[in-house]
């Protein structure tokens, strides 16, 4: 019996789960599915296509309910979906980053965010690249975040780091040395909310002013 596309997504996660972006190879994933790689190649015929259905995949929970009646709360609720489901499998984000999928779980997360932005008042293009460059943060944030994860390919130490950046930053980066105590916060929730607000709001000030 033939293997479906939806089996070969779901193992591919799976063994991203356990061995990380790098070790998932496609001899690795035929092995796993108990098939011959040409069986494999003929779902996927490289490991971008691959990683293409397993990016779509990983957007299928997001905005999938009824969006809050505030522009705001509509799209914040959308790029924190986005980041719980990036950071629900291991290399979530880097999966993500470099894709450019067409299908509905993609367009529909992009619409959840550009469609109450136009509502509000925003321009296309104001909708359009305001949507996406949370969604840049989005992924530049959880990249970050999943570099210092345990399950890393190669794990950030950030305490081991602390000492030769204090030593630096003392000689002739004072306001870098200033901020040190912020830079090396490892309270996610709270980096990941203040730099959203801070997008959203650059946006209501734009939107209000009429530029765009």
């Amino acid at each position: 019996m033939g293997i479906s596309r939806e089996a070969v997504i779901a193992t591919a996660l799976g063994l991203l789960d356990e061995v990380g972006l790098e070790g998932l190879t496609m001899r690795r994933l035929a092995d796993a599915l108990d098939i011959k790689a040409a069986s494999l190649y003929w779902h996927f015929a490289n490991k971008q296509v691959l990683m293409d259905g397993m990016a779509d995949a990983l957007m299928a929970g997001v905005a999938q309910e009824a969006a809050p009646a505030s522009w705001r709360d509509a799209v914040g609720a959308t790029a924190r979906a986005v980041r719980a489901a990036l950071l629900a499998r291991r290399d979530g984000a880097r999966v993500f980053a470099g894709t450019y999928v067409v299908t509905d779980n993609v367009l529909r997360v992009a619409e959840s965010m550009i469609g109450p932005l136009r509502t509000a008042g925003a321009s296309t293009r104001m909708a359009g690249w305001g949507a996406f460059s949370i969604l840049y943060y989005v992924l530049g944030f959880v990249m970050e975040e999943q570099a210092l994860a345990p399950a890393a390919a190669a794990p950030i130490d950030a305490d081991s780091r602390r000492g030769p950046f204090e030593e630096l930053a003392a000689q002739r980066y004072p306001h870098v040395l200033a901020a040190m105590d912020d830079l090396f916060d490892m309270d996610f929730e709270a980096r990941f909310e203040a730099g959203l607000d801070l997008i959203l709001t650059g946006l209501d000030v734009k939107m209000k002013a009429g530029a765009g």
